[in-house]
Order: C-alpha cells, then sequence, then structure tokens
C-alpha cells in the first residue's frame, strides 16, 4: 500500500513504510522512506489542501477533502516526528550532561554560619601568625645551635617546616575567602591543593613515626643511638617518606581528577579536601572511597600502631630504671607527646572516614574538624617539642634575655649623652 505523507505543502516528499526501529524503553517507531512519482500531482494536492485547513484550525469538513486514511496516515506521521524530535533532544541533552564537567568551584565553608563568616577572620588570622612566629623561631634556635644538630632535632625542625608549608597551603585562602568573598577555585588548582595538603600531612605523620623511634632507641639502646641513627638512617628515611607519600596520594589525587563533576560545583569546605571534592562526582567513585580507606590504614593504621609500641617500651624502661622525679618527667614527656599525637591522628581519621562511612555530622563540624587537622598540630608543636625542651627554651630565653640587655644599654647610653 503505498501512503504519501507531507511536512511541507510545497516540497511533498513520498514516502511508504520500512523497517520497524526500537527505542529503550518505548514503543516500535515506523520509518518512511520516499515511493515513486505515481499519482503525486492529485495527492500534493489533497495533503496541501489539509495542510491549509489544518493550519488555521478549520477542520471539520477535512473528510470531504481526503478519505479518513489519508488522515489517519497523517496524523501518524506527525506524531512520530514529534515523538522522534522529543526523543533525540531527551538524548541529547543526557549525553550531554554526562559528558560535561565543572571546571570551577566554589569554598562554601562553615555554611550554617555563612553570614558570619567576616568574624573568622581574626582567630584563624592570629592562629596563622603563631604557626608562622612559633615554627621559624623554632627552625632558627635549631639551625644556629651547634648542640642541638642530633637526629631528634633534625627531626623536630623538619616538623616545625612541614607546619609551615601546609598552613601556608589553606589558610591564605581561608582568610581572602573570610574577607573578600574569593571563593573560586579551579580544578586544577583543587587538585594541587589536595595533593600538597594530604602529601604534607602524610610527611607530617611519617615523620612523627621517626621521632618515636628515635626515643625508642635513645632509651632502649643508647649504646647503639649513634650507629643505629647516622646519616645514611636518614638518607632511607628520606627516601621512604617521599616514595610513601608521594606515591599513594598521587594516586588520590588522580582518581579525584578522573572523575566528571555534572551536578553541584559547591564543595562545603574551607580547602579542597579529598572526599568533599568526591562527593560531587555524577560518576562511580567505590575506587575513591576504597582508596580514601587504604590512606587511612596506612597512615593510621600502621604508623599509629608503631608510635604506641614505641611510647609503651619507652615507659617500661623509665619505670624499671629510673625513679621518684625522674619517673614523673617521664611520665609527664611522654603523655603529653601522646596527647598531641593522638589529636593528630584522631581527627584526621573522623574527617577521613565521616565521608567514607557516610557518618551522619554536621557540615559546620566535619569543616571545624578538617581545618584542625591541619593547624592544630602546627599551633601547638613548637610549644611542645620547643618550648618544653630545655636546651631549646634555654636558647629562646637567653636570646631574649641578649635583646633586652642590647636595648637597655642604648637607651641607657642615650641618657648619658
Amino acid at each position: 500500500m503505498w501512503v504519501e505523507m507531507s511536512i511541507r505543502p510545497d516540497t511533498v516528499p513520498l514516502y511508504r513504510p520500512t523497517t520497524n526501529y526500537t527505542l529503550q524503553n518505548q514503543r516500535p517507531i515506523t520509518l518512511y522512506r520516499p515511493m515513486t512519482k505515481q499519482r503525486k500531482k492529485t495527492e500534493e494536492q489533497q495533503v496541501g489542501l489539509l495542510w491549509d485547513l489544518c493550519t488555521i484550525h478549520t477542520c471539520q469538513s477535512i473528510e470531504n477533502i481526503v478519505s479518513m486514511k489519508t488522515l489517519k496516515f497523517y496524523l501518524v506521521f506527525l506524531f512520530s516526528s514529534q515523538f522522534i524530535g522529543n526523543t533525540q533532544s531527551v538524548m541529547i541533552e543526557e549525553f550531554q550532561g554526562i559528558n560535561s564537567s565543572h571546571s570551577e568551584f566554589i569554598f562554601v565553608g562553615f555554611p550554617e554560619i555563612y553570614e558570619y563568616r567576616r568574624l573568622l577572620f581574626l582567630p584563624f588570622f592570629m592562629t596563622y601568625i603563631l604557626v608562622l612566629v612559633g615554627n621559624s623561631l623554632l627552625i632558627y634556635v635549631i639551625r644556629i645551635m651547634e648542640s642541638l644538630h642530633s637526629p631528634m632535632y633534625i627531626l623536630i625542625c623538619g616538623l616545625a617546616a612541614v607546619d609551615i608549608v601546609v598552613a601556608t597551603v589553606i589558610i591564605p585562602n581561608m582568610l581572602l575567602s573570610f574577607l573578600f568573598d574569593w571563593n573560586d577555585i579551579s580544578l586544577a588548582s583543587c587538585l594541587t591543593q589536595m595533593f600538597f595538603t594530604h602529601f604534607l600531612s602524610s610527611v607530617e605523620s611519617t615523620i612523627l613515626l621517626a621521632m618515636a623511634l628515635d626515643r625508642y632507641v635513645a632509651v632502649c639502646f643508647p649504646l647503639h643511638y649513634t650507629r643505629i641513627l647516622n646519616s645514611a638512617m636518614f638518607v632511607r628515611l628520606l627516601l621512604f617518606t617521599v616514595i610513601r607519600s608521594g606515591s599513594i596520594m598521587f594516586v588520590l589525587v588522580a582518581l579525584a581528577g578522573s572523575l566528571s563533576f555534572c551536578g553541584s560545583n559547591v564543595i562545603k569546605h574551607c580547602y579542597c579536601d579529598h572526599m568533599a571534592l568526591v562527593s560531587l562526582a555524577c560518576g562511580n567513585t567505590d575506587k575513591n572511597n576504597a582508596m580514601g580507606l587504604a590512606v587511612i590504614i596506612c597512615f593510621v593504621g600502621i604508623d599509629i600502631c608503631v608510635v604506641i609500641f614505641s611510647y609503651m617500651k619507652i615507659v617500661n624502661v623509665v619505670l624499671s630504671a629510673a625513679v621518684g622525679v625522674d619517673r614523673r618527667k617521664a611520665f609527664h614527656t611522654c603523655g603529653t607527646h601522646l596527647i598531641v599525637i593522638m589529636c593528630f591522628y584522631l581527627i584526621g581519621t573522623v574527617t577521613f572516614l565521616s565521608r567514607n562511612l557516610n557518618i551522619q555530622i554536621s557540615t559546620d563540624i566535619n569543616t571545624f574538624l578538617g581545618v584542625m587537622y591541619i593547624i592544630l598540630p602546627a599551633s601547638v608543636n613548637p610549644i611542645i617539642y620547643g618550648v618544653r625542651t630545655k636546651e631549646i627554651r634555654n636558647r629562646i630565653l637567653k636570646m631574649f634575655n641578649t635583646r633586652v640587655n642590647k636595648v637597655l644599654t642604648v637607651q641607657v647610653a642615650i641618657v648619658e649623652m
């Protein structure tokens, strides 16, 4: 049976049914191809007249112009054309949505108190100044005192340098965001910040591990201390730190960078945290979640076990050898170190696992913990490992006393003149 259809009355292609094509979850659709030009002129006139009547909505007498058969095919054709067009439009929109990905993101730290964010500038600014001054002073004192050029103090110096850098990676951007609403960041910058933040945090974990082992060797094997902790050991420690932290964090960031972000581009954090960014992805994030758990196991599960084992051995040796004041001093020193270390690992574990395991924590609290994970150790380490160390404390006091004496001497000289 021949059927003639038209979309435009001036150019009437002639069609006949061909193959049925079925879209997913839809009914079969019959496509048409041109037929021969038999009876073309007569049908052109009929279909053209039908088009005009339908255009002006006067189809009451359409049965007198063309047969009902032609009208049925015409309506079926219009419906099919519209259906195909709509389906193609939806498919194109879905395809574009799947393949589009945000290249710019917006930080919204502390969303529940966002309108008071400018009040947060002062405490974080003062904390950053404390981090810079305290750790810089610690590095300066260790550098100028040759008596402090031992493995333990070199590790403390490295810890202070890491604290300065990791705080500088995130806090200045936070301060600008609080004060001037500079919240935008590109995907490349976000991934760079993510790498350095997590890399330096893992380096800090390795340094804390090395410091615990240093104390363990110094207390439990004092006669072999210089032979075990020599320059070759430091080179191996440096290579171990770079390879372990660098490789793991590179994979972590690479997996995050391979995701598509076709939904929201609002990062509910003050910096580019791994899981805060991954939570915005519209694809499968099982690999990212597994890698996050691997980081926790590697840097918390292993490191904290070794640290606790080292300090338990130290306490055991001290209890068996020291008495009275020495025993209390050892407990005080080891207890303080363990408190700082446990805070570092505990906060880091909570911030990582809260998103991996879908633990329901307020966004503001999670953001606060994520920031404290970075700046709390950087703020208290100069006090715990610097001021509380007798040699460093005496050197700092001596340095300040010398400066005060110079100032007083200059003032007396001016008065006498």
